[in-house]
């Protein structure tokens, strides 16, 4: 019996150093943080600062739904349709209430570029479904008075 090949890294091809891909996370949250995405022009200066190609960068920005490289609303909403939520007659209810609130679908942005709705996977929040996520802020076991309240706060910050 002929034993299988293994596949090796194409000659010329360094390994990336751990400690290297570790920073370009960071690096990536940071450069996300100052113009609420990924710029090309930001991808180009970690990619440069940490030794990496562009190509490199995006491909990891990529992966990660944490990153993102279009523009997107000042406020970002996540709403759960993981398995919890929708058993709990949440993740339609939620998303459509909100769709209706702002006048958007998911994947849209309000013309004022105040909100962005999303649909996510998980928000590991299953004890407390239905939950929605709004920036970094968690928001759990939600009714449609509560996301109101959620709603008025964030646009009296406006």
């Amino acid at each position: 019996m002929k034993a299988k090949s293994v596949p090796r890294k194409p000659e010329g091809r360094a390994v990336v150093d751990p400690a290297k891909e570790a920073m370009l996370l960071a690096a990536l949250y940071i450069a996300q943080e100052q113009k609420g995405y990924l710029t090309e022009e930001s991808v180009k200066q970690v990619a440069k600062r940490l030794g990496l190609t562009a190509g490199e960068v995006y491909s990891t920005a990529s992966f990660y739904t944490l990153f993102r490289t279009e523009p997107v609303g000042r406020y970002v909403i996540q709403v759960c349709e993981g398995l919890s939520c929708y058993l709990n007659d949440g993740a339609e209810r939620v998303v459509e209430y909100v769709s209706e609130k702002l006048g958007i679908k998911p994947g849209e942005t309000t013309p004022d570029g105040t909100f962005t709705l999303e649909m996510v996977q998980c928000l590991a929040s299953c004890g407390t479904a239905p939950a929605m996520r709004v920036n970094d802020q968690l928001y759990e076991n939600l009714t449609p008075a509560s996301i109101d309240e959620i709603l008025e706060r964030i646009t009296g910050e406006v």
